[in-house]
């Protein structure tokens, strides 16, 4: 069996539909795990969808990848500015890892504009809503 893609989500998208609407959409985070879940049944691919408000849990499910995953999508939210550990352990990744935001940070306020994640990621995609989760999935696809 293929090793699935995993997409892993960061703090307070358990909170997407209630949590800023006008910024992040008024899709809940389920809603955002079913159209990932439908785009991977076109592609042919299975996925392994997660959320946590944990840094440590996340950095744990990062390493898991190293061994279980064929491919990473991370949208790591607030940690994507902050968190050194979560790019160290991304850097120890040989799968692609692919960089998923529903805003576009770089038109955001200052501290937003530094992404330790996309340092170490294949590649971004940002500022498309939750398609850009589908995007994600589509060149995950291609990448493997």
């Amino acid at each position: 069996m293929k090793k699935p893609v995993f997409i892993l989500n960061g703090p307070n998208l358990n909170l997407l539909g209630r949590r800023e609407p006008h910024i992040y959409g008024t899709q809940t985070l389920k809603q955002v795990e079913s159209l990932c879940e439908a785009k991977a049944i076109t592609l042919g691919v299975t996925i392994d969808f997660r959320q946590t408000n944990h840094e440590g849990v996340l950095i744990d499910w990062v390493q898991e990848a190293m061994d279980s995953a064929s491919a990473l999508i991370l949208n790591a939210a607030g940690y994507t500015h902050t968190s050194i550990a979560l790019h160290d352990a991304l850097k120890a990744l040989s799968i692609p890892v692919i960089e998923v935001h529903l805003s576009d940070p770089a038109q955001r306020e200052s501290f937003r504009h530094v992404s330790y994640v996309g340092m170490a990621a294949t590649q971004t995609i940002a500022g498309l809503g939750a398609r850009g989760y589908e995007l994600a999935l589509e060149s995950a696809a291609s990448l493997v």
